[in-house]
């Protein structure tokens, strides 16, 4: 009979040990989960990012083709069949990388930039053949072409 009483002891206790891990690694997951939702950081850091995407737009378009409508593959909007685009923190502002095209004829042309802290134009590398921009790089430091 004493045997009985212990079976009937230890299948009540390895219940509530089962039962107290099992609402304690709910309560750890539920508390994670909390934080994750409610922590600002990866928001701030998605809006840094897309600010620094806008920006390399709109110097990549002045740089290129100021009076016409680029399509631009970027890390905003990627297209892997283009290729693949980056954006990464750099120890001085950020890198964006991706590619563009001038039409439909035109083949995808890569670049690299880099922006500094206030996404004003570090350096820029495309490479495009286009003797506007050929020219364009000659006069200035930042701005690099290759065939």
């Amino acid at each position: 009979m004493a045997s009985t009483n212990e079976g009937v002891a230890s299948s009540l206790t390895h219940r509530i040990v089962k039962l107290t891990l099992a609402v304690g690694i709910g309560l750890a997951l539920s508390f994670y989960a909390f934080h994750r939702v409610t922590d600002p950081e990866p928001a701030m850091q998605r809006a840094r990012e897309e600010a620094a995407v806008l920006a390399a737009r709109e110097i990549l378009r002045s740089y290129v083709e100021p009076a016409a409508e680029l399509r631009i593959v970027d890390p905003l909007s990627p297209d892997r069949k283009v290729g693949k685009s980056y954006i990464y923190p750099a120890e001085s502002g950020w890198q964006v990388s991706g590619h563009y095209r001038r039409n439909d004829t035109d083949r995808w042309h890569p670049f690299l930039m880099t922006l500094n802290p206030g996404h004003s134009l570090a350096s820029l590398s495309v490479k495009d053949s286009t003797p506007t921009l050929a020219t364009r790089a000659q006069v200035d430091p930042k701005f690099t072409v290759q065939h």
